[in-house]
């Protein structure tokens, strides 16, 4: 059972009320019952003074509700018959308000009940014919009154907690997912970026070492493209610091292909075509037809062997498609040698509503297609889950 928090500043509320009005009648002598009436006034203080005291202990002691609400009800119990004034009547609308935050609705409910089956046994018994007197009347229609309002404030309290505890939980899962999907991008970019140069770093050395006695020019040129593979890795790394300040580069897709047709060794050989024009496209669908164009790329050359690769761009008005054809050894792209780079091609373009096929089998070579809409950037979503 879920035990929601009480409203705490209502029941010492009506207790100072109720005070103030029995030391009142006390003083003022309005208190028409026989007997004395200082032993009375004393134990009527002593009584609020334990309710007082009861509260606070409920605050420690939050997990012992049904101890409390019965010592609650012993204590309004002794005021009502020790209060001059009859004020204290008001008190009993605490039990079912005190008990929906512990118990829940039917508990308060019933309580409630027996509040007002209880005054009017009380009526039956001590006052025949209270219901042609209008002040036994009134007291039971105000008790009525109150316990409604009581009720229906407590079911508004416990309504508002609940509803920010799933506005926390929703906003814990939102967090979550969005610190999520913010990994998965940062994986996507450096693999994607850095990933691509050292790759291309790597090839470029092991060609300089294999080339370092058979043909030095060779082996120089090599050991060149490796800087400038070094210099262009320190630039996706400054690009990105700049991201990730809210320094955003809008992306110039045809000369960001164009350095990377040049970019590595002599081979594979790769012609870049773009058509279209690119205004009025996004930084993130630019984005997402150049990583895709670069991983194809870069499989071309680490992977496929091959020896020429094609990479066209049409930009029409309503979509955007990206082909690049290789004539390497190709692959079988519904096995797990397709790796993390294609796996993050496809989310990447799936943010923006695009789609990826791929077109290959062992010894035909590849074909990689990406179709992007304008205007197409998506929700992210995480195992399933969207993040807005």
């Amino acid at each position: 059972m879920v035990v929601n928090a009480p409203v705490r500043w209502v029941p010492p509320l009506l207790y100072g009320v109720v005070l103030v009005g029995g030391l009142y009648s006390a003083v003022a002598g309005l208190d028409d019952r026989s007997g004395p009436t200082a032993w009375k006034a004393a134990g009527f203080v002593t009584a609020i003074g334990a309710l007082f005291a009861l509260e606070a202990a409920g605050r420690r002691w939050p997990a012992a509700p049904v101890p409390l609400l019965l010592a609650r009800c012993t204590l309004i119990a002794a005021v009502v018959l020790l209060d001059a004034s009859g004020l204290s009547q008001v008190l009993f609308v605490l039990l079912p308000f005190t008990a929906y935050f512990a118990f829940g609705r039917t508990a308060a409910l019933a309580l409630g009940t027996l509040c007002l089956a209880g005054l009017l046994g009380t009526y039956l018994l001590t006052a025949p014919g209270w219901y042609r007197d209008q002040e036994h009347v009134s007291d039971l229609l105000m008790l009525c009154v109150g316990l409604v309002l009581a009720i229906s404030m407590a079911a508004v309290a416990v309504g508002e907690q609940r509803a920010r505890l799933e506005l926390q939980a929703y906003a814990a899962r939102v967090a979550e997912l969005s610190a999520a999907a913010e990994r998965n991008r940062l994986a996507r970019d450096i693999h994607d970026s850095l990933g691509h140069h050292l790759t291309a770093m790597s090839v470029q050395l092991e060609m300089a070492s294999d080339f370092r006695s058979l043909d030095p020019d060779a082996a120089r040129r090599a050991l060149e493209e490796a800087r400038r593979s070094v210099r262009l890795a320190l630039g996706e790394v400054r690009q990105s610091v700049r991201a990730l300040r809210d320094e955003p580069t809008r992306p110039t897709l045809s000369a960001a292909l164009t350095a990377l047709a040049q970019d590595g060794a002599a081979r594979p050989r790769v012609a870049v075509e773009v058509s279209g024009d690119e205004e009025g496209w996004g930084t993130v669908e630019l984005t997402a037809l150049y990583r895709a164009a670069q991983e194809a790329v870069t499989n071309a050359r680490r992977h496929a062997r091959a020896a020429q690769v094609t990479v066209v761009v049409q930009l029409a008005g309503d979509a955007a498609r990206l082909e690049v054809t290789d004539d390497g050894r190709g692959f079988a792209p519904d096995t797990d040698a397709a790796g993390f780079g294609l796996l993050g091609m496809k989310e990447r373009v799936h943010l923006v509503a695009g789609s990826v096929d791929i077109d290959s089998s062992p010894g035909a070579g590849t074909r990689v297609t990406v179709t992007v809409p304008r205007g197409g950037e998506g929700e992210v979503r995480v195992d399933g889950e969207a993040v807005t």
